[in-house]
């Protein structure tokens, strides 16, 4: 009986460190495999393996570097739990199908944020000018084509991105949650869609109906409406009415007219924040607006805004008008300048790295003007800092967006 009972821990062990050593070991090799896939885009760092006997796979301290960014995705905990340690062996050996059933953990996740969060080599292509106009724009900054970007965050308090991912795998479809520090939450439940892992990339299969999205902002749209609107100089009702417009006239280009309901559910959620529920199409993965036609008079969105359904959320087709040429611009008058007086005189751009560290005042070409010391000239932005309340604030401005720049120096002689 003792050499019975003896055998018997021997082999546990022995199966308990064969399973051990053959997770680590086979996933180890996935892992390279797929840093040697995304070597192209950024760097994969796996953390330490470990594994648990009922079917779990952890990596912890792991992170993704995307060579796009100035930093990286740091991943305290991911977790893959496929149910038995059979399966999991099964998936490390043969991940071409997943399993029917599985599920993903990632806790701890962060990114730093910085003023300027991709790389000058991804933002050195000028925009298409042919391009229509954005559906989403809001501007944070004097010059209203100066997108809401990471340095906006920042300066709102938000230091990072912080938050856990869940994606859960069953026979009912794929169903994921984001919940983020600060900024809100997503989630998502796909009836009947399934990832699959082909020729070491995943696609979205079987997906029969719409997604279901469900979106809280955590009250992050109050204090972005309010910096925004601070930092414009508008009211927030003033802020989110442009940024409306801009809707509108982004759906226009495209030849459709956004209904009333439309206009007002948005610009209520830029200003107040709050739960949508929205379907998305299974098919573009975009939101499943839908546009009344004379056959289908009474097509509707199923959108609800905190618990309550929206009505008459829907699109109609509309000719697209091409927007009139803008009329040109008179060419400024030059100052004359008086030897020894100070004042604001006219500099060229150009060569506004020669006035590092002075007073400028910028006139932008849609006549804002910005007063404050050039602290930084790049190749494509130059930053303005001004003094607001007890500290100071730097703004990026687009060289291109500006139509007049001046120094605040004494006149020179001809």
């Amino acid at each position: 009986m003792k050499r019975l009972l003896s055998f018997l821990i021997i082999l546990a062990l022995v199966v308990f460190a064969g399973f051990k050593a053959g997770a680590w070991w086979l996933a180890d090799q996935r892992l390279a495999e797929a840093r040697t896939a995304l070597s192209e885009v950024g760097v994969l760092q796996r953390g330490n393996i470990s594994s648990a006997l009922d079917g779990r796979l952890l990596l912890k301290q792991a992170g993704w570097q995307d060579f796009r960014l100035t930093q990286p995705l740091e991943l305290g905990l991911v977790e893959l739990d496929t149910g038995s340690p059979v399966s999991l062996l099964t998936a490390l050996m043969y991940p071409e199908p997943l399993p029917s059933d599985w599920q993903l953990k990632v806790e701890q996740a962060s990114m730093v944020l910085e003023p300027v969060m991709f790389r000058n080599w991804v933002t050195a292509g000028a925009e298409a000018e042919d391009a229509p106009a954005p559906l989403v724009v809001l501007s944070c900054a004097p010059d209203p084509r100066q997108q809401l970007g990471s340095g906006d965050l920042t300066r709102m308090g938000i230091e990072a991105i912080r938050g856990d991912l869940l994606l859960i795998q069953d026979s009912e479809g794929l169903h994921a949650e984001l919940n983020t520090v600060d900024t809100g939450s997503l989630e998502v439940h796909w009836p009947g869609a399934r990832l699959q892992l082909l020729d070491s990339e995943l696609t979205l299969a079987g997906a029969q109906d719409n997604a279901s999205v469900t979106l809280r902002d955590g009250g992050l749209m109050r204090r972005l409406s309010a910096y925004c609107g601070r930092e414009t100089g508008l009211t927030v009702n003033e802020w989110a009415g442009k940024a409306a417009t801009a809707l509108d006239t982004g759906l226009r280009a495209r030849g459709y007219q956004a209904s009333d309901q439309l206009v007002a559910l948005y610009r209520q959620w830029l200003t107040e924040g709050g739960e949508l529920v929205f379907p998305v199409a299974a098919t573009t993965g975009t939101p499943d607006i839908p546009v009344r036609t004379e056959d289908n008079p009474e097509a509707a969105w199923p959108v609800t805004y905190n618990g309550a359904t929206v009505p008459d959320v829907y699109l109609t087709t509309i000719e697209v008008v091409e927007p009139p040429l803008p009329a040109e611009a008179m060419e400024p008058v030059a100052v004359q300048e008086e030897p020894g007086k100070q004042g604001w005189y006219e500099e060229d751009s150009e060569n506004a790295s020669d006035w590092i560290g002075r007073q400028v005042r910028i006139t932008l070409s849609n006549g804002n003007q910005l007063e404050g010391r050039l602290d930084i000239v790049g190749e494509r932005e130059m930053d303005i800092t001004r003094s607001v309340g007890s500290g100071e604030v730097s703004y990026p401005i687009l060289i291109r967006a500006i139509s007049q720049f001046e120094v605040w120096r004494r006149g020179r002689a001809d």
